[in-house]
């Protein structure tokens, strides 16, 4: 089976802007760093929110890096179009992990459905960075995919997403 591509030009097409902008990866990244506390609520993050187009596929890859204490962890889903299917995956410190250690950190790989949440643990000396990769199909609704954050439990100690996160999206099909 040949690789996917979006679009396939005709020979002779006259290549235009707009129609090699579709063909390349389309980034959000974080501008400035955002925190929240007390709260367990998932929130679009304000800067990783990218517009899909309805009946296309995209592949996404990301980087987070973010800061969260052992008390409240951190917890992430994303807010999809209805009907939006496919998975999503990270790589994010394990349960149980609190400090910083010479063996480094237990990691949780687990794949998740385009509408699931996972947890993720914080250290209460490092920030840390987490990559993310997942495909998203559209259905005939188009809209935003929102990468979505918050507190796991509730604590006054801030979590943070910082400057310079990003998410890249690929349309393949």
């Amino acid at each position: 089976m040949p690789a996917e591509a979006y679009p396939v030009p005709a020979a002779g097409q006259r290549l235009r802007a707009s129609l090699l902008r579709s063909m390349q990866w389309q980034t959000v990244r974080k501008t400035a760093d955002t925190s929240r506390s007390a709260t367990t609520t998932y929130a679009d993050d304000p800067h990783l929110v990218f517009p899909a187009e309805a009946n296309a596929v995209y592949t996404m890859l990301g980087w987070v890096k973010y800061f969260a204490d052992p008390t409240p962890d951190i917890k992430m889903q994303f807010s999809v179009p209805t009907d939006c299917l496919g998975e999503w995956a990270w790589n994010m410190p394990g349960s149980g992990t609190t400090t910083t250690g010479t063996t480094g950190y237990s990691i949780r790989t687990e794949t998740n459905d385009v509408t699931n949440g996972r947890t993720g643990y914080g250290t209460s000396d490092s920030q840390h960075m987490t990559p993310l990769g997942g495909t998203f199909r559209m259905s005939t609704t188009a809209g935003n995919i929102a990468l979505q954050w918050a507190q796991n439990t509730s604590n006054a100690t801030a979590t943070t997403l910082y400057t310079d996160s990003f998410l890249m999206f690929l349309r393949i099909a």
